[in-house]
């Protein structure tokens, strides 16, 4: 800062981010309407809307990318989105990942932390006991990165009634 010169703020390197794609549920479009069937999650099951979001390690949202549609995947939000190519333009930042994000983890391993593979069905039992571990850790530093998600779903803007217009709770004409 320059009226203080031993302050200085943060760059995108100090962050520890946190890139993970989050599904909303929105009410089914009207029949007929283009793209009605796009909103469809395959993993969920519903109407859903999905965003890119990135956090730092405290639980802040620094960035909730556009609304995509539900039958997008994880991954192919981030190729849209240009993420890998700021990756390689920026070569000191560290970024963790969901598991739909393991590509950006093969393409930069000095960068990108992934979860751990599954385990095989033959692996040994020290084996298994390791990547349980190892999961429970990962889980324990993305809890936070969960609840920044949890956060913005609570929003009255996003909270909307899923169900039939019939059924919606409203006041009667006297």
């Amino acid at each position: 800062m320059p009226d203080q010169p031993g302050i200085r703020l943060p760059t995108i390197e100090d962050v520890e981010l946190w890139i993970d794609g989050t599904d909303v549920q929105v009410r089914r479009p009207k029949a007929g309407r283009p793209g009605r069937k796009a909103v469809v999650s395959g993993k969920r099951k519903q109407n859903t809307i999905k965003t890119t979001t990135f956090s730092d390690g405290q639980g802040l949202t620094l960035f909730c990318g556009v609304a995509r549609p539900g039958r997008m995947h994880d991954r192919t939000s981030v190729r849209t989105k240009g993420i890998a190519e700021q990756l390689r333009c920026r070569p000191g930042v560290k970024v963790h990942v969901g598991e739909g994000c393991r590509g950006l983890a093969n393409q930069f391993p000095q960068q990108v932390t992934a979860p751990p593979r599954k385990r095989k069905r033959d692996a040994t039992l020290g084996e298994q006991h390791a990547w349980r571990h190892e999961r429970r850790a990962q889980s324990a530093d993305r809890v936070c990165v969960e609840h920044a998600y949890a956060e913005y779903k609570q929003w009255r803007p996003m909270q909307r009634y899923t169900g039939r217009r019939e059924d919606s709770p409203r006041p009667r004409p006297p």
